[in-house]
Order: C-alpha cells, then structure tokens, then sequence
C-alpha cells in the first residue's frame, strides 16, 4: 500500500508514519523540517519517500503534487499537518491567523481536490482528513484554529459523494488532545500531559477506522463521550472549555 502523509515529521504525523513503516507500507513522508524524517528508524519493513513541502506556499504544494506525477497511485493520504494559535484573539496578529488558514484549511483543501482531480488516488483508495475534537466542544483561546478545524470538516462533508464517484472514500477525524510537544507549547500551564493520548496510540485508532466504512471517527473514548456532551450541551461544554484552558492562558502563543 502506497500512502501520503502531511506533518510527518512529529506529533501525530511521525507516529503514523513509523507504524505504517512497521506494517510494511511505502510511505511519503512530506513536511517542511526534512532533517528529522532521516532519522526515522530504519528496523522498519516498508520504505519511506522524505518530500519537502512548506504548505503555507501554493507554489510549494504545487511541486509536490509535480513530484508525485508519472508514479504509483496513493492507496491512502493521512491530511495531517497542522499548527496553532492561543491567547485572546485581539493579541495575536493578522499574520499568525493567516498561516494558520493556510497550514490548517487551504492546504488540505488543495492537496484532496488535486490528488483527486489528477488522478493521484488509486480506485477504492482512502483521503483521511485530521479535524480536532473541537468540533464537538468548542475552543475558547484559540478560536480560528478551531474554525479552520469546523472548515476541514465541512469540505470533506461536502465532497464525500463527488470523491466517491471517483472511487476516492472520505474519512474526517476528530481528535482530543494528543500528548505532543505542539501540544505542550499551547496548553495552560500545570497541564497534565497525562490526560492527553499518546500519538502512538493515536495512530493506531486511526490506521484502524481509515480501513473501515465510516465517514466520521471519534478516536477514544474521551473523544467520543466529550462530543456526545458537547453537541448535548454546548453552552455548558464551551463554559467548561474556556474555564479549564483560556482563563488559564497566561498570553498568546502562535
């Protein structure tokens, strides 16, 4: 199985990329700090293509799409790079928002219309968009990453049926937290990083739902029982949001 993995180079992304590595899969592994993906072990059974892409650049994600062109289509693309910005939303500047749309929303966007429309998917193959369980329950404190996260979703919402008339099957993940160094740098201070998953556990919840029929996925059980109790109750599930995570905010980070 060939798959495409965005953000690969840590958090989540890495840990997606060594356990499909594991399992024996041809893995390319694009993202902008290259350095770290030639230290990926080399015990693993599959083969891994490092890729250099800055997804704040069109240009950049265009001559990634040119490399993959003339070779074996993608069984499965893991969309899931992504960065962040919290503290009040009048203290962080336009240009952070900017990138932040960039990185979280226009880039996936733009990599599952051209995979698509390129013909760069195998039939019967799978595109994974990564959301964030903010979905569910809200963000105080970082407020446009969780509306880039609510605009992922739509989009693979809206083309769920065209891709699939492409052979191309659609699947949205809404993570709670991962316990991450991205994670870490955004969280409240005294955060416990005990309560977030590990990336390695994560991935395998993931890896396993994207072999499935389903169009969304939970990954845990926090994750699945937090956005049952945010879609019950959003006003309670916001208010406790921004008590446990922006009052705690000491001041911006981006």
């Amino acid at each position: 199985m060939r798959v495409l993995i965005t953000g690969a180079a840590s958090g989540l992304g890495r840990a997606l990329t060594e356990e499909l590595l594991r399992q024996g899969h041809q893995v390319v592994a694009a993202d902008r700090e290259t350095d770290s993906l030639e230290n990926m072990p080399m015990a693993h059974r599959g083969s891994c293509t490092i890729r250099f892409v800055d997804l704040e650049s069109a240009d950049s994600i265009q001559r990634l799409l040119a490399s993959f062109q003339g070779q074996q289509p993608f069984d499965q693309v893991f969309l899931n790079a992504g960065i962040s910005a919290t503290g009040k939303f009048e203290e962080i500047p336009a240009a952070a928002y900017e990138k932040l749309i960039a990185v979280n929303l226009f880039a996936p966007i733009y990599l599952a219309s051209r995979l698509v429309g390129k013909e760069l998917m195998a039939r019967n193959s799978r595109i994974v968009f990564i959301s964030s369980l903010s979905h569910a329950m809200g963000y105080p404190g970082a407020s446009v990453y969780a509306a880039t996260k609510d605009g992922l979703a739509a989009y693979a919402r809206c083309v769920d049926k065209p891709f699939r008339k492409e052979r191309v099957r659609v699947l949205t993940v809404f993570p709670g937290p991962i316990n991450t160094a991205h994670a870490k740098r955004h969280a409240p201070e005294g955060s416990k990083a005990s309560k977030r998953m590990a990336p390695q556990k994560m991935a395998k919840l993931i890896l396993r739902a994207a072999k499935g029929k389903s169009k969304t996925y939970y990954p845990g059980s926090k994750a699945y029982f937090g956005a049952l109790f945010g879609k019950m109750m959003p006003g309670l599930a916001t208010r406790l949001m921004r008590r446990g995570i922006y009052d705690k905010l000491k001041g911006p980070v981006y």
